[in-house]
């Protein structure tokens, strides 16, 4: 019953900007840790991004100074602020979360994804 929805993804220009936003909905408890991975043609998927319900991050090396993640736990919602884009970003960006439902059923969720183009 619980859902994640990705949003925010598109094509962009190299150097460019874009925000992705990932809300979870449903009979929800609490919100645990929350993370963006990603997957690219002929790769495995990996980790972005995490956060923590205190906000304690960690990034990719790739990613580092580039990309920015965030939370509002008040809308059980994470970001992903992607800046100075590249072509090697682009990939599927998935929503990871786990997740404690008010059947105290605790489970990781993913969404469906959403699609980051960076070309020129």
């Amino acid at each position: 019953q619980v859902q994640l929805v990705e949003s925010g993804g598109g094509l962009v220009q190299p150097g460019g900007s874009l925000r992705l936003s990932c809300a979870a909905s449903g009979s929800i408890f609490r919100v645990y840790d929350m993370g963006w991975h990603r997957q690219a043609p002929g790769k495995e998927r990996e980790l972005v991004a995490s956060i923590t319900r205190g906000d304690s991050t960690n990034y990719a090396d790739s990613v580092k100074g580039r990309f920015t993640i965030s939370r509002d736990n008040a809308k059980n919602t994470v970001y992903l602020q992607m800046n100075s884009l590249q072509p090697e970003d682009t990939a599927v960006y998935y929503c990871n979360a786990d997740i404690e439902s008010r059947l105290w059923s605790r489970n990781d969720y993913w969404g469906q994804g959403t699609r980051v183009t960076v070309s020129s």
